[in-house]
């Protein structure tokens, strides 16, 4: 993190006695991976520019449990879940908001059984209301007019019907929103969902995240945009298969509205 980059830890808060506004919950992804944080650290940027009192929880943030579950690890999975509810409940954490929908979905409808109950938000609906709010505006910038295309993660759009946040803050940066054939409720996965992350695919004719790539390139896109750090990865892997890294980007939202807005 650059220096001008403020973010704060919940044991700071804790130290000063004072709670924040909401919990960005990093994620694995955006914590490690080299491309992800780039996501990270455009999100956060946006808090600070609308002001969010924010906080994250540093080293004390492990995994959700989210790829143990999908594998089948039903038990590591309630370990590494417990783990977390207790530090969550032990800072008395109300609301959290997160880059990842792998981590969204598990927080929001997985923890609450565990005794985690939380108001969870993906970025993109944090951003909308920000929008709403007036405490963020976002305005065409370097995107304006430009042919982009959006990739609907699974685990924000058919898990838990969000379409149109994401859309509606790609429509204030007026760029010209293309659909693909397959989307919304009919997207296909880019191929990571389900723990498939972190194995190599079972064999057949062609790799999913080609496919989905395919999808986005009859567009003809300018950008690819993504509201997922496992879906970056994979649209990303897709251009550079396609050989098509010169003509097009894979961009999160949230990093498109940061860049618009000089961030």
């Amino acid at each position: 993190m650059s220096e001008t980059l403020k973010v704060p830890t919940m044991a700071e808060y804790l130290a000063q006695n004072k709670q924040p506004e909401v919990l960005f919950w990093v994620g694995c992804a955006g914590s490690f991976d080299d491309r992800a944080k780039k996501i990270t650290k455009a999100f956060a940027k946006l808090l600070n520019h609308a002001k969010v009192d924010f906080a994250v929880l540093g080293t004390e943030e492990s995994c959700t449990g989210d790829p143990a579950k999908r594998a089948g690890n039903e038990f590591l999975f309630q370990m590494q879940a417990m783990m977390n509810i207790q530090v969550l409940n032990g800072y008395e954490v109300k609301k959290i908001v997160t880059t990842c929908p792998h981590c969204f979905n598990t927080l929001k409808n997985e923890y609450p059984e565990l005794g985690g109950t939380y108001e969870v938000m993906h970025h993109t609906q944090f951003l909308k209301t920000l929008l709403e709010e007036g405490r963020l505006k976002v305005e065409g910038g370097k995107f304006k007019g430009k042919r982009i295309t959006y990739h609907d993660p699974c685990y924000l759009g058919r898990a838990n019907n969000e379409y149109e946040a994401p859309r509606e803050l790609l429509r204030k940066l007026e760029v010209e929103l293309v659909e693909m054939k397959r989307c919304k409720s009919r997207g296909l996965c880019c191929g990571a969902g389900g723990a498939q992350m972190f194995k190599e695919p079972e064999k057949g004719d062609k790799d999913i995240n080609l496919e989905r790539t395919e999808d986005a390139m009859e567009t003809q896109p300018a950008i690819i945009a993504a509201g997922c750090p496992f879906c970056n990865t994979m649209m990303t892997d897709g251009v550079k298969a396609k050989e098509q890294e010169p003509n097009i980007q894979v961009l999160d939202v949230a990093e498109m509205i940061a860049h618009a807005a000089d961030l």
